[in-house]
């Protein structure tokens, strides 16, 4: 039995202080919540708040990207051993928007994550098709390649140790959501991926969460769907009351 992940990513928004307070509103709604794992991935100037904010709790707390590198002339990177340091548990990789803006490569996401498990973080590791990739039937060929050449390139050993979460482009931030079919159609395909690459055990075992406007009125008949394993959260994590009922489905 798979535990689900039910994680949110705060993207550019809110300060130290008002993380602060959202932890104290959010703990008291999550702590009998033992049915998943959650993690809060806010900006890196928020993580020493929200680490110190969740201290005592199950609450992970995880970064919303990480260097490929140890150290050095990185300007504006943030290192594996720099998010240990502050208390991060997880970090995000590949997510579609550093793609977009930010030339993430399917390259770039192996290198991040591979750099992520060496400094003892757990990657979630983000795939999806855009819309015009969703139209023209070619969301199976675009896991493929995202998995090929951003996942496959781990060991087996390193492999056992990621989160994957399936976001379709279209989908994020635009109050479209995937719906529990289609969701479920695309993460059976990346898990045919995975039996293929790395065996029948890590398929059955790899947890794929699925990210792109997931609300507290839709959690309930995804999670639904035997082949999603959680869920990565944009805007509506930045709720304590409306996150919580998502964690609660």
């Amino acid at each position: 039995m798979r535990k689900p992940v039910m994680a949110g990513n705060w993207k550019m928004y809110k300060t130290p202080a008002e993380t602060t307070v959202f932890f104290e509103k959010f703990r008291p709604l999550v702590e009998k919540a033992e049915h998943c794992e959650i993690v809060i991935c806010p900006p890196f100037t928020n993580l020493a708040a929200a680490v110190d904010a969740a201290k005592g709790t199950r609450i992970s707390v995880g970064s919303q990207n990480v260097a490929w590198a140890k150290e050095g002339a990185f300007t504006g990177e943030i290192s594996g051993p720099m998010l240990k340091a502050v208390g991060v548990a997880h970090a995000i990789v590949g997510h579609s928007e550093r793609r977009q803006y930010f030339g993430e490569t399917d390259e770039t996401v192996l290198k991040r994550a591979q750099a992520a498990l060496e400094f003892g973080l757990t990657p979630i590791v983000c795939v999806g098709e855009r819309l015009e990739e969703r139209e023209s039937g070619a969301t199976e060929a675009v896991l493929t390649r995202q998995f090929g050449k951003g996942i496959a390139g781990l060991t087996a050993a390193q492999f056992a140790k990621i989160v994957i979460a399936y976001e379709p482009v279209w989908a994020i931030g635009t109050g479209k959501t995937a719906t529990p079919e289609m969701a479920a159609d695309a993460h059976r395909a990346i898990r045919a991926q995975v039996r293929a690459a790395f065996g029948h055990m890590a398929g059955d075992a790899i947890r794929i969460l699925y990210g792109g406007s997931v609300k507290p009125d839709n959690v309930k008949t995804l999670m639904a769907q035997t082949e999603i394993d959680g869920v990565l959260v944009g805007g509506a994590s930045l709720d304590p009351v409306g996150f919580a009922s998502i964690v609660n489905f």
